[in-house]
């Protein structure tokens, strides 16, 4: 059983995680300019799991027959980047956007019903989580690893 999406709050929260999603694949782009040759392997690990995550998003939503916004062609970074530490410190910034808005989504799904969608959420939120602890090393920041990820202290 699925928990349908017909609640406005939960749908709101996906759409919410689905837009961090999109941001979150912008930003790796961004950064590879500027992170070493050494952080590739994990750049491309990171945007391949934004991409696959937003795919299944979209895909949720269209079984729900509800229309998935697009990307926006460009996002703000919230400083400009400059070299490899501030691509490292955008990257976790992306990466803690998406814990907190895919926490929102978990903290809405019941444990009965939430199956596919209650998984997607609790994977997503592990995965920033872990992909965050590169990030925040290379941009020099402490502590590496957040406290209650996406709780929106991480930055």
């Amino acid at each position: 059983m699925t928990q349908p999406l017909d609640d406005g709050d939960l749908r709101e929260m996906l759409l919410t995680a689905l837009g961090t999603e999109h941001a979150a694949i912008w930003v790796y782009g961004l950064v590879s300019a500027f992170l070493p040759a050494s952080t590739a392997t994990g750049l491309s690990a990171a945007s391949l799991a934004h991409r696959e995550r937003r795919d299944a998003v979209v895909a949720l939503l269209a079984r729900d027959g509800i229309a998935a916004p697009p990307a926006a062609a460009a996002y703000r970074p919230p400083s400009p980047v400059t070299d490899a530490a501030s691509a490292a410190g955008l990257a976790a910034v992306a990466e803690d956007d998406v814990a907190a808005a895919w926490r929102a989504v978990a903290e809405r799904t019941e444990a009965a019903t939430g199956g596919e969608l209650r998984r997607l959420a609790l994977e997503a939120v592990t995965a920033a989580a872990t992909v965050s602890v590169t990030w925040r090393g290379l941009a020099g920041r402490t502590p590496l690893v957040a406290p209650f990820p996406g709780d929106g202290s991480e930055t």
